[in-house]
């Protein structure tokens, strides 16, 4: 282990990691140079197998229990006392003295990194009591500090719950807090923001830069969101298939970037505001190419489909008895014209998927109608269930715990027409191919299984499924959340296509308020189970009239490192729980117009919400 005196806080030099293959060692990082200094942000972004996470890891010598191994190259990390360290090289017992003290690591997804059977205040204090040497009490009275700190609200009462009685945001802030735990001079944040709602985010980010404000501490901010980098970071570092294409500062990333790679990184950011002077949609541009308004709404005749009062409710229960009532859907009604667009967006809990998987029936509503094509198909009969499964397709978020593992991708996408007796044999594997270029992908993907695929493939497969049914409308629930921004934007231009070329009508839900931008005709916001406001995009977005409309929009992250605003402000309440007592159900809201085919609540006329 080397040992120098230095007066910096990390730097990388020829870092080279490799994984064991088949055929010998393959190399996945390649001479990576690093630096962060103290009080720095440095962003290091890049799409899906970049290497971004497992640079994290090497750094971390997580590395060591992944497989991996550091086969070439320097960490050097200087430690509290002005001594550099090469980590590479480091001995266990000095690693594991090191990680939490000194450097200290936020995972994306905090529920598979938070323990599911014990209490939050059990987890935080478990880190205090390892590393600052305090007794129980203190601990749990020093958990109590940081959950206050990270802005928690009754942080008393949330030591005491389950990380799966907590809201995603609220988990990420508990991770954050451990994190914090003992004041770590480095801190990795591995996308701690990728699946969070705007909102959430936006009080994450602001949480991060408040607490190094005060602390000093160095940060790597691993991310595929380039609002977010802007937002945040001071320096930039772009990766591609394990190697640096282009490090600077974030001012001279996005005003002027030098690499191929990393103008196709700005060019896929979708930019709310971007279309404010358009009523119609617009795809992304694409490899020079201007993209056109998108006019496919068929104005005259019946929806395809109308929801009238949809109500979706779940009993909590306790020892057998009735306790209480989760209000998830409330009275909900809308309806969808053949090539169009309907954004459904609000937060985690407000009601959006249970809304989509109402439709289909993968929930059982409480109450209300759905109108196919003006037919009432709520009471379900066999024929008009099995029309109803044809007619109404849904593609989910997660496109790998949507097809099976042990299909090959061709009769995953024949399967619905082997179910609803659409296609045989020949004429079946002959959709199949033709399904399979109509989503960009050629006819060997056919014999592929998932796992042979990228995510951006598996997500045009899925759609590919949900067309071979010949169906009236797509539910695409947070279709694409969870892909790299550039994967991101060929999937919404290949909806937006199928759209144009086969007349779909479309629900798409989302948190994603500039993609929203992007795809929708008209929007609807929800909030606690009931839409506060719907009504055109271009009105919504350029004039909401409710409050709780203007708190989504003013939460998104702009990409553009000069409008970056420090001290901006937002509101940071929690959004209440929609589970209620038996005996108080929620207060219902009618609709009022303010403008042309735009309503509001009318308790938010006035602002509030």
């Amino acid at each position: 282990m080397t040992v120098t005196p230095n007066s910096g806080l990390l730097d990388v030099t020829g870092l080279r990691v490799a994984f064991p293959g088949e055929d010998g060692p393959v190399t996945v990082i390649h001479e990576l140079d690093l630096s962060v200094a103290p009080g720095e942000t440095l962003a290091l972004v890049g799409e899906s197998g970049s290497g971004k996470s497992v640079t994290a890891l090497a750094v971390t010598r997580l590395l060591d229990f992944a497989g991996g191994r550091i086969t070439a190259g320097m960490v050097g990390f200087t430690d509290a006392t002005g001594v550099t360290l090469d980590l590479t090289t480091a001995p266990g017992e000095v690693m594991r003295r090191l990680r939490g003290p000194e450097i200290a690591m936020v995972f994306q997804e905090p529920m598979t990194s938070l323990n599911p059977v014990l209490r939050v205040g059990e987890q935080i204090a478990e880190a205090v009591m390892l590393h600052q040497g305090l007794g129980q009490a203190a601990a749990m009275v020093e958990a109590r500090r940081l959950l206050d700190r990270v802005r928690i609200a009754d942080s008393a009462r949330q030591l005491r719950r389950f990380p799966f009685e907590l809201s995603g945001g609220m988990r990420q802030r508990v991770m954050i807090a451990i994190a914090l735990s003992c004041r770590p001079r480095l801190l990795i944040a591995d996308e701690p923001t990728t699946a969070l709602d705007v909102t959430v985010q936006a009080q994450v980010l602001r949480l991060l830069r408040t607490l190094q404000a005060e602390t000093g501490m160095g940060m790597i901010f691993i991310t595929h969101d380039m609002g977010v980098v802007a937002e945040l970071a001071d320096r930039v570092a772009v990766m591609r298939l394990g190697r640096k294409v282009e490090e600077g500062s974030v001012e001279q990333i996005f005003a002027a970037p030098q690499h191929p790679y990393t103008r196709t990184l700005l060019a896929a950011v979708p930019v709310l505001g971007s279309l404010s002077g358009e009523t119609l949609p617009r795809a992304f541009d694409n490899e020079g190419v201007h993209a056109q308004p998108q006019d496919t709404v068929v104005a005259k005749g019946p929806p395809v489909i109308e929801i009238v009062g949809l109500t979706t409710r779940f009993d909590v229960r306790r020892n057998f008895r009735l306790r209480a009532r989760v209000h998830a859907v409330e009275h909900v009604s809308l309806s969808v014209r053949p090539g169009e667009t309907l954004a459904l967006v609000g937060e985690s809990g407000c009601g959006k998927s249970t809304t989509g998987r109402s439709i289909i029936r993968l929930e059982q509503p409480s109450a209300g109608t759905i109108l196919l094509d003006g037919e009432d198909v709520t009471t379900l009969d066999h024929e008009r269930e099995a029309r109803l499964r044809r007619e109404v397709q849904f593609v989910f978020q997660d496109p790998f715990a949507s097809l099976n593992p042990r299909l090959t991708v061709g009769f995953s996408i024949a399967e619905p027409m082997l179910t609803h007796r659409l296609a045989r044999g020949a004429e079946a594997e002959r959709r199949v191919l033709h399904l399979l270029r109509e989503v960009g992908l050629t006819a060997e993907y056919a014999q592929r299984y998932p796992h042979e695929m990228s995510g951006g493939q598996r997500q045009r497969v899925c759609i590919a499924r949900a067309l071979a049914s010949k169906p009236r409308l797509i539910i695409a629930d947070e279709a694409v959340a969870a892909l790299d921004v550039s994967i991101r934007a060929q999937v919404v231009n290949l909806l937006m296509g199928l759209q144009q070329r086969l007349g779909l009508a479309m629900l798409f839900i989302s948190h994603d308020m500039a993609v929203v931008e992007r795809v929708s005709h008209r929007v609807a916001v929800m909030y606690l189970g009931q839409i506060v406001e719907i009504g055109p995009r271009r009105a919504v977005f350029t004039a909401p009239a409710h409050a709780y409309t203007e708190r989504l929009l003013s939460a998104v992250p702009v990409p553009d490192p000069a409008r970056r605003n420090r001290s901006m402000v937002l509101d940071d309440t929690e959004v209440p729980s929609p589970l209620r007592p038996i005996d108080q159900p929620p207060i219902l809201a009618p609709l009022v117009q303010v403008g042309p085919d735009h309503f509001v609540a009318r308790h938010s006329v006035g602002g509030h919400y």
